[in-house]
């Protein structure tokens, strides 16, 4: 399997050209199983994915505990991302909570979970407006500088906030989503991302499964997998989502690939400090995922994936009303 690295920002991070996105191992679409998922985790580093994605949010807490136990010997081999930002209730996400003394507080927890003296890429899971962008960068900077962090990103955050978070301390990636079916970053974002010399970071790039070829219609996927509620994969909506996708299968098909690889080569053929985090759970599918980096899609063939998917032929909003209040911009 071609193994591939890129820069991910300017500031000298440099990670597999596709990483493994780990939140389903702990929740969202259905039961855990954590021997497969240790076994995933592993198999990653063995066919040359080393960037791993988490949240403390993620279980919520589970997720860093499953990654802390997979990587307690290989802590070398990898480059762990994570992010703070939530206030919870017990278990319960329940809002946003960027104060400075919470990010150092939810820093050493995520550091206890991971069982790590440090965080390669720290993330703000969502921007608190009721904390500055400025005090937050500021005590990021401050968690660099006591080498318990090594990169700083931002999540869902909007041009403003990006701006003045850099002006601050460096930022290194945005996570966001980003995909064939969601190209809400083209007309703004990405050119500011460019400017600024900082990477992008695409979850959800294959649409929460359904540019892999084994979508379903939402009544379809058991209790307990959020794509039940996806406004996306409902009724006429997933009709005409699935057939915009049919490109994607088509293509795939003509290049006897798998319909996720090209999906995924999409987003790395748009360019080289784009590095997508698709999730999985599974072995098989980590090494589908992998494969995209030797997939090659011509000038034709991108312009037919980007125009069978362009903004306003598809059918749904990507996030429900409530998630869509914590995106820092309005779609």
């Amino acid at each position: 399997m071609e193994i591939t690295k890129r820069k991910l920002g300017s500031q000298g991070l440099e990670v597999s050209a596709v990483g493994l996105g780990c939140m389903g191992m702990s929740q969202y679409y259905g039961p855990a199983d954590e021997k497969e998922s240790i076994a995933t985790l592993h198999h990653g580093l063995e066919i040359g994915c080393n960037f791993y994605d988490t949240a403390e949010s993620y279980g919520p807490f589970v997720n860093e505990e499953l990654l802390g136990k997979a990587f307690k010997d290989r802590r070398e081999q990898v480059i762990i991302a994570t992010k703070f930002g939530c206030r919870f209730l017990g278990n319960t996400l329940i809002g946003w909570n960027s104060h400075p003394k919470h990010i150092k507080k939810a820093v050493e927890g995520c550091l206890r979970r991971l069982n790590t003296e440090y965080i390669d890429l720290l993330y703000q899971h969502r921007v608190d407006p009721g904390v500055p962008i400025e005090e937050v960068a500021g005590a990021v900077s401050e968690l660099v500088k006591e080498g318990k962090v090594k990169y700083f990103g931002l999540s869902e955050a909007g041009i403003a906030n990006i701006r003045k978070a850099h002006a601050v301390h460096p930022v290194t990636a945005l996570q966001s989503e980003y995909s064939l079916w969601e190209r809400n970053l083209e007309p703004d974002i990405i050119p500011v991302l460019r400017e600024l010399g900082i990477g992008l970071v695409p979850y959800c790039p294959l649409g929460k499964g359904f540019l892999s070829g084994n979508v379903k219609r939402a009544e379809e996927y058991p209790k307990g997998d959020a794509r039940r509620s996806d406004q996306r994969f409902k009724g006429k909506n997933y009709d005409t989502n699935k057939q915009a996708a049919d490109v994607v299968f088509k293509i795939a098909a003509e290049k006897g690939a798998k319909p996720s690889q090209i999906a995924l080569a999409w987003l790395l053929h748009k360019g080289d400090d784009i590095v997508p985090i698709p999730g999985t759970k599974h072995r098989a599918y980590l090494e589908d995922n992998m494969g995209a980096v030797s997939i090659r899609l011509d000038s034709g063939e991108m312009k037919l994936l980007d125009e069978a998917m362009k903004p306003g032929k598809i059918a749904g909003k990507r996030h429900s009303a409530l998630a869509m209040t914590a995106i820092d911009r309005k779609v």
